[in-house]
């Protein structure tokens, strides 16, 4: 064994005997519910962490029911109590219980010295925690960053997302947001909601009617009841106020046993409080009113509810799992991803308008939603962690898009129409279009593509350069370029790893930095498929749908995928390299190298080879056709043979549109897409026999797919324009 190999042996004993010092941090109940699924997990693995456990907020407040005695019948040795709650519950008390525990947490910091901090969501407690340890070079993983729920939180926890190294995210959603914030994705997990996993294990737990008594009543049974949990929003903290009065109007008035549940300790709970001493609903006989319940008793009175009301986040997440009944009140939740349980008044102005929801929504059942997590967070999480890479530098990196010069705002701009630079990459031709925020074609230019790399980019550029001092005159902003090429690309670098034969020497090419510096705009490249199938998703039939198939008929065939609303690209970029899907074993030669791909029977090039058989063997032409001597025959000549009655011709077309619809069948049994969508100059041609051949190869379920021909005129253009318009619009790309 050499040195360096021992070394590096060593290196990984070493790591494997040092436990990783991780700190959870929880302010307060709700944070603690979604914490301790990973605090069991770590504890549950002492050879590989050492677990810390900081509270402070409202858990130390009585008003609140002292929830730090949970933890501790968790069996979990808390290190630090801080109190960091200056009571107001106003404004300024907020701020000056940041301020407070900016003032305590530097000690405990510094005495417990964690590899990783976890905090959690988007209180103001755990901003000064980020804030803190961000100062103190402490690696912070932030769990449910990336989300919106409308209010002063968003402000908060995207602040906290900012100061974060490493993010585990609820969904698919919040994990775009990130991205499009300029979070680094290699350092974003999509885990699911941690709470979920004790959600979807426990809450059919076969006591549940005796919780539902003791908290209750005696005489309530399941469905029959109301769980109330209504907070100020703290940037409407009045208007809050007068929708808590509201709701417990209407509740008085349906007259249902309810558990109604103190507001948190954000600015206009005491209003709040004081609302319902007036109406006496603690006293009430249809009323029971707590500070607190544990959580997995909480879960079993919402998951046997008959309705949940308010504006908590545990009704649009959470109660989604059971299938209760939502009622969500006002604005705190706008923005956030919710099942189909949730019924929304978010002009909360009557005392009928919610009484009305409550008719309407009391007793259903829904289905049960998993938007928020598959019961699998907790063992992601852990895992994610002991992949962190302790010794690579702690300053965060963000990746912004390749620009070199920003341009300020001013009143030109905002009068001006936003559009992209599109420029298409293509066999024979180059051509660069002005495309407007709508899809049109403003301005276009074309020129043939010259041989070398060297005069390509010189030609894109000058082209480009027009095109930017014509878009003045147009009164055109232009926000960036997009390129769509053929071959391999990775969209990531801008780098065209592998061209097609028709666009010789344009392998493991740079095309982003030369144009960015000399344009000084954010650039964004990729493959000619992909393209296609992001024009149809902006522009075209794909617009809406959230799962669907592109794919190109042309001089060769390419495509592209969108699969829950994304255009997918595969590990090392050649995913829907479509035309090289094999349907015949002995096939002719394909131009990739292999036999029997789609594109060898179905390519304009593979017609044209064909029509130039038959002319070769005087098959060709038939009553009312003609070739010129210096015209080159090509496959319009053999569509052409063929609807003139030429059988050899219809036999190759026959043969064409069996094996693309015999790839396409292969696609909608691996991805099952909604919706194909035929495009290029062959794609008419092929629209009947790949439904044909759909209705007799494909399986039962998958045989109405529906197969469209796109009716975009330049899909590579509106494709490569639409990577800038929806990044610089902040539509994840």
């Amino acid at each position: 064994m050499t040195q360096q190999a021992q070394e590096k042996m060593e290196r990984s004993e070493k790591r494997l005997k040092q436990r990783l010092r991780v700190c959870v941090a929880t302010c307060n109940r709700a944070d603690y519910s979604k914490l301790a699924p990973i605090m069991f997990g770590i504890k549950s693995h002492p050879e590989i962490f050492d677990l810390e456990v900081v509270v402070l907020g409202s858990h130390l407040i009585d008003d609140y029911g002292n929830t730090f005695r949970m933890i501790e019948q968790d069996e979990f040795d808390i290190r630090s109590k801080l109190h960091t709650i200056v009571r107001g519950e106003d404004e300024a008390a907020m701020v000056e219980s940041v301020g407070l525990a900016l003032v305590k947490l530097p000690d405990v910091l510094q005495r417990l010295a964690p590899d990783i901090l976890l905090v959690h969501g988007d209180r103001f407690d755990a901003l000064a925690l980020a804030t803190a340890a961000a100062l103190m070079n402490i690696r912070i993983l932030h769990l449910e960053g990336g989300e919106v729920s409308g209010t002063i939180d968003d402000s908060i926890r995207h602040s906290i997302s900012k100061l974060a190294h490493y993010h585990a995210v609820c969904t698919r959603s919040a994990e775009r947001h990130l991205i499009s914030m300029c979070e680094d994705h290699s350092h974003i997990l999509l885990a699911g909601c941690p709470s979920y996993d004790k959600l979807l294990s426990a809450h059919q737990r076969d006591d549940y009617t005796d919780i539902i008594k003791s908290w209750i009543g005696d005489d309530v049974k399941e469905q029959n009841y109301i769980v109330a949990l209504q907070h100020p929003v703290t940037t409407d903290i009045q208007n809050s106020i007068k929708i808590y009065e509201l709701m417990l109007d209407a509740l008085i008035s349906f007259n249902k046993r309810t558990l109604i549940l103190f507001p948190n300790i954000d600015a206009g709970s005491k209003e709040m409080v004081r609302v319902m001493r007036r109406k006496g609903i603690e006293q009430h006989p249809n009323f029971r009113a707590v500070k607190h319940v544990p959580f997995d008793q909480f879960i079993q009175l919402v998951a046997h509810a008959g309705c949940m009301i308010g504006n908590s986040s545990c009704g649009v997440r959470e109660a989604g799992a059971f299938g209760t009944p939502v009622i969500n009140l006002g604005t705190r939740q706008t923005g956030r991803e919710t099942g189909e349980n949730v019924l929304h008044v978010r002009d909360a102005d009557t005392h009928n308008k919610i009484y009305h929801a409550l008719e309407l929504q009391f007793g259903k059942r829904y289905p049960c939603s998993k938007i928020y997590g598959d019961g699998n967070a907790v063992q992601r999480i852990l895992k994610f962690m002991q992949s962190i890479n302790l010794s690579e530098p702690l300053q965060k990196k963000f990746c912004f898009p390749a620009v070199k010069e920003c341009i300020s705002q001013d009143i030109d701009h905002i009068l001006e129409t936003q559009s992209a630079l599109a420029v298409d990459l293509g066999g024979t031709n180059l051509r660069v279009a002005i495309v407007c925020m709508k899809g049109k074609v403003v301005k276009k230019y074309t020129q043939l593509n010259p041989k070398t790399f060297e005069e390509r980019i010189e030609l894109i550029l000058t082209m480009c350069k027009q095109a930017m001092a014509d878009a003045v005159h147009l009164n055109c902003r232009i926000l960036g370029v997009g390129v769509s090429t053929g071959g391999r690309v990775n969209p990531q670098d801008g780098i065209v790893l592998h061209s097609t034969k028709l666009i010789n020497e344009w392998s493991s090419v740079d095309i982003r930095t030369p144009i960015s510096s000399a344009l000084h705009l954010p650039v964004w490249v990729d493959n000619d498929g992909n393209c296609a199938a992001l024009a149809e998703r902006k522009f075209g039939h794909g617009k809406g749908v959230e799962n669907f198939v592109t794919i190109i008929t042309g001089t060769g065939i390419g495509g592209g995928i969108i699969q829950h609303n994304e255009l997918i690209h595969g590990s090392t970029f050649c995913a829907a390299e479509l035309g090289h899907i094999v349907v015949s074993l002995e096939g002719p030669e394909c131009m990739c190298g292999s036999h029997g791909c789609i594109e060898a029977y179905s390519s304009g090039l593979a017609l044209q080879r064909e029509a130039k058989r038959l002319h070769d063997e005087d098959l060709l032409l038939v009553e009312g056709m003609t070739v010129n001597n210096k015209e080159q025959v090509n496959a319009i000549h053999l569509i052409n043979a063929a609807r003139l009655g030429n059988s050899k011709a219809e036999s190759i077309l026959h043969t064409a549109g069996t094996a693309l619809g015999l790839g396409i069948v292969n696609i909608l049994h691996m991805i099952n897409p909604s919706l194909v969508i035929l495009s290029g100059v062959l794609s008419e041609h092929y629209e009947n026999p790949v439904r044909q051949v759909i209705s007799q190869r494909a399986l039962l379920s998958a045989q109405g797919t529906k197969v469209m021909v796109s009716e975009l005129e330049d899909p590579a253009l509106l494709g490569a324009a639409s990577m800038v318009l929806d990044y610089t619009t902040r539509r994840t790309y």
